[in-house]
């Protein structure tokens, strides 16, 4: 019984230890891909003035889908308490743009996606791994980063936009 709870215990504190404040981080301009080919600077590949999130995934990562799934599945009602915007970057390579754009399609995605193909933009903000999502402030700077997903992870993720948009 105790490792059962200090199992969970550590689950519990390893998913808020990939949750930090990323305290007013200039968003990198770095080029995204569109799927239409050509490339845009991240930094102004989504509408200013509101709260933005931004999830990053691949293909082959079903916790990246899933993550991706919920926060679709709470837009409606989260955007009758916090205006936002919802924006999802692929970190496949150039040879899955055809895989990105046939998911996306599939899935009915109405929000922007874009790719970092050569992961340029996942360099820029330092991360290892996706799942991985940011949330970007009405000043278009980076307010908050989480690392991975559990089920209920866009609970925090829902938490910290209102939180963001209130300031």
């Amino acid at each position: 019984m105790k490792k059962l709870i200090a199992i969970a215990a550590m689950a519990i504190f390893g998913f808020s230890a990939n949750a930090q404040n990323a305290t007013e981080m200039d968003l990198p301009n770095t080029p995204v891909k569109q799927m239409n080919g050509s490339s845009i600077p991240f930094n102004q590949s989504f509408e200013k003035g509101k709260v933005t999130l931004v999830s990053f995934w691949a293909t082959w990562c079903i916790p990246c889908k899933k993550e991706i799934i919920a926060v679709r599945n709470n837009m409606e009602s989260w955007k009758k308490e916090v205006d936002f915007n919802y924006v999802t970057v692929s970190v496949d390579d150039s040879r899955a743009t055809a895989q990105v754009k046939a998911y996306a399609k599939s899935q009915g995605w109405d929000f922007p996606y874009y790719q970092d193909p050569n992961s340029d933009l996942k360099r820029s903000l330092n991360f290892q791994n996706v799942p991985f999502s940011i949330i970007v402030g009405k000043d278009g700077k980076i307010a908050y980063m989480q690392s991975g997903y559990e089920a209920g992870g866009e609970e925090i993720l829902f938490t910290k936009m209102k939180e963001i948009a209130a300031k």
